[in-house]
């Protein structure tokens, strides 16, 4: 019997991300280019160069510098804060990437203290800055993926960075996601990022790119960065194949992020309508939000495998645990919605109200 995943990954469609691309087509984005353009040679040679200095500009920074990973890049900022204000501790939300997904490795490796703003479940604000302990810089998530993908709203993120500028605090922008952001605040990349004294963007999250990321901020910070990116083994001897596959992927789905919102806020609508389902928030910020439900995770899953058999169309991605133990699901609407027939989609959402209709009753 297949496993739930298995099912997924199976289905003819999907409605959860993009399509899962083949290594050869993942490298097609590679092969459109000229038999004797050069390559790049340990972070330096046009193919990598002008990408950086697109993307500057792009986000309104002086200077950009591509990094195999965003880890790499967003550790190396908070390095080069803290040691500008001689202090090692900076500011996060408790679920910051940084916090839990990189086995401490900002203590580990830079004896940089985390100190954490506000409550697991909610975004932190300006009264949780305010009893702030003395630290060199705060790091803000847009969107702040472990709670639902939740935004501040513009003003309440105005004031907030205007505080940290205030107070002498380095703002730094953990942007993985932020091409998702622009619809809900109406700005273009630029005007978000002035807000930050540093930005890090990724290219394989919602753009779909192979890897890599950008740190962008001022020449002088990124003059450190470069030197940190050496030191932390950054500049492979060639990154072309990352850059390329990542401009391919901004070019491609940079500008699909207001559909892609714009169809997360429906489906979402839909699920909410199903009993035992609910979705955080239920109206989501952006192309992301998370799925909960009242009856047992087994069950849900058993109705969605159901439906996978029955349509061959997965509604939803693989369940997850929050660090509480309790299961839920996150979903992010990408290319893979606008593949959807609209009839087959009724069809599958129908089913889905059937299959959990009775286990709500038998609560």
């Amino acid at each position: 019997m297949k496993t739930y995943q298995q099912l997924v990954s199976s289905a003819d469609f999907q409605m959860h991300g993009h399509p899962i691309q083949s290594m050869s087509g993942s490298f097609a984005a590679i092969c459109n280019i000229a038999e004797d353009a050069p390559s790049d040679r340990y972070g330096t040679g046009a193919v990598i160069n002008d990408f950086e200095n697109q993307i500057s500009e792009l986000l309104g920074k002086e200077s950009a510098i591509f990094f195999p990973s965003g880890t790499m890049a967003q550790q190396i900022a908070m390095r080069i804060a803290c040691d500008r204000k001689k202090l090692a501790k900076v500011a996060f939300h408790p679920f910051c990437h940084l916090q839990i997904h990189e086995q401490q490795g900002l203590q580990e490796l830079h004896n940089i203290e985390g100190y954490l703003i506000g409550a697991e479940n909610r975004l932190f604000d300006l009264q949780d800055l305010a009893k702030l302990e003395e630290v060199s810089a705060v790091l803000f998530e847009l969107p702040q993926r472990e709670i639902g993908g939740q935004l501040p709203s513009w003003d309440a993120l105005v004031e907030m960075c205007n505080w940290c500028k205030h107070q002498g605090i380095h703002t730094h922008l953990d942007g993985a996601r932020l091409f998702e952001v622009l619809p809900f605040y109406e700005k273009s990349a630029a005007q978000v990022c002035t807000l930050f004294d540093s930005v890090y963007i990724s290219f394989y999250k919602g753009l779909g790119g192979v890897c890599g990321a950008m740190l962008a901020a001022s020449t002088p910070f990124m003059d450190q960065a470069r030197i940190w990116k050496r030191r932390h083994g950054g500049d492979l001897y060639h990154l072309y194949p990352y850059v390329l596959t990542a401009k391919h992927a901004l070019a491609l789905r940079g500008s699909r992020m207001a559909n892609y919102w714009e169809f997360a806020k429906a489906f979402a609508k839909r699920l909410n309508m199903i009993a035992g389902i609910t979705t955080l928030p239920l109206i989501p910020q952006c192309n992301m939000f998370h799925v909960r439900f009242t009856i047992e995770y087994q069950e849900l899953q058993q109705a969605l495998a159901q439906v996978i058999n029955k349509h061959n169309l997965a509604l939803l991605p693989v369940f997850r645990q929050y660090h509480s133990g309790e299961y839920y699901i996150e979903y992010w609407a990408g290319d893979n919605c606008s593949q959807v027939d609209t009839d087959l989609l009724n069809d599958a959402m129908t089913s889905l109200a059937s299959e959990l209709t009775p286990l709500i009753i038998a609560q």
